[in-house]
């Protein structure tokens, strides 16, 4: 395993969670079109099934994990920001082999490429506040 390869698997995986929160289809099917769609040369591609998969299983679980340090309501919490929330509280929750701050790291960066302007830094305060919760 790569560091680089996990990093193209985030990405990969927050725009297909993206995809299914706007579009409410099949993960598989999901995750079957991004297989044969996207260009996964160098992609963790079982990281990737397992972020999706994961995010998708545990969404309502993942979201009280984070949502409780949101300024707005979870329902006006826009949706890419959603996807990398998700991602990482995923990560912070169920993979405990990824490292809190790579997980922090890695969150603003999805932030960065895909939110809006200043989303990264809304993601690491959530994020902050949610990892000083999950060491107590």
């Amino acid at each position: 395993m790569k560091p680089s390869e996990r990093r193209k698997a985030r990405r990969l995986a927050t725009q297909a969670i993206y995809q299914w929160q706007m579009t409410q289809d099949n993960v598989a099917n999901i995750a079957e079109q991004f297989a044969l769609e996207q260009d996964t040369k160098g992609v963790d591609m079982d990281y990737f099934r397992d972020l999706l998969f994961g995010v998708s299983v545990h969404a309502t679980e993942l979201d009280s994990v984070f949502s409780s340090y949101l300024s707005r309501p979870l329902a006006e919490l826009d949706m890419v920001d959603k996807a990398v929330l998700r991602l990482a509280c995923y990560e912070l929750t169920r993979r405990e082999d990824v490292p809190y701050r790579v997980v922090i790291n890695e969150a603003i960066e999805l932030a960065k490429a895909f939110a809006a302007e200043d989303s990264h830094k809304f993601v690491n305060g959530v994020l902050d506040k949610v990892v000083k919760q999950l060491k107590k």
